[in-house]
Formats: C-alpha cells, sequence, structure tokens
C-alpha cells in the first residue's frame, strides 16, 4: 500500500497499469525527489491534448521503446508533468484527470479548484 497521498489527503490510487505509467513506471503518479518534472497528474489523454504537446516539442504519441515508452491514444491514462498539465489549462486543453490518482506534489503547480473543474472523480 502507498504512503503517497493524492490531492485530496488521501492514499494515492493506480492512474494506469496498461500501458505501465508514472515516473517510476509502477502504475502511480508518484513523485520524488529524482522527478524534478513532477510527473504527478493523473490525466486521460485527448486528441487535442496530445496535438498541443506535440506543438510544445513532447511528442507523446510516439512510441519510444528504448524508454520503455509505448506511444499514448485518446484514452490513454498516463502521469503528466504538473507544469505541462498547467499550461494547457492556461489555454484550454487541459485533459481530464483523476484526482484520486493525481499526487499532492500536483499542488505545487496547481491548485485544487483548477483540477476539480477538470476531475472525473469529482468528490467534495
Amino acid at each position: 500500500m502507498s504512503r503517497d497521498l493524492n490531492v485530496l489527503g488521501e492514499p494515492l490510487t493506480p492512474c494506469c497499469h496498461s500501458p505501465k505509467t508514472g515516473f517510476y513506471r509502477d502504475g502511480f503518479c508518484r513523485v520524488g525527489p529524482e522527478d524534478v518534472g513532477i510527473h504527478a497528474i493523473c490525466a486521460i489523454m485527448t486528441e487535442e491534448f496530445l496535438a498541443y504537446s506535440l506543438a510544445q516539442g513532447n511528442d507523446l504519441s510516439t512510441p519510444k521503446p528504448q524508454f520503455g515508452f509505448p506511444g499514448l491514444s485518446p484514452g490513454d491514462r498516463w502521469c503528466l508533468c504538473a507544469s505541462r498539465w498547467q499550461q494547457a489549462a492556461n489555454v484550454g486543453v487541459a485533459p481530464p484527470v483523476i484526482l484520486s490518482g493525481t499526487h499532492e506534489k500536483a499542488l505545487e503547480v496547481t491548485t485544487l479548484n483548477i483540477l476539480r473543474q477538470h476531475a472525473l472523480d469529482l468528490v467534495y
């Protein structure tokens, strides 16, 4: 069981095991000292976000097997860098998030209110 907490202050739940996501590729959006990008936000990919990410120089659609990256499609869950997600939110293309799988470190970059506006598992 994880000791990591999500943005709701509860135990972090898995984001996705297929494809294996997370900085540590354990299915969770855990954030540790090595993860300077803060891959904390459990998001569900959309065509709009994948196109936006590509335009920003981060191709998330093309597989990169040498890095254990399968390439993503709309509907896939993935742990995103909090700053990239926030950039996307600022221009209206942020993908939906799963709050229970989003690490509390995301709150260093964005707010719970903004995350809730994009949440699929809306909990108050």
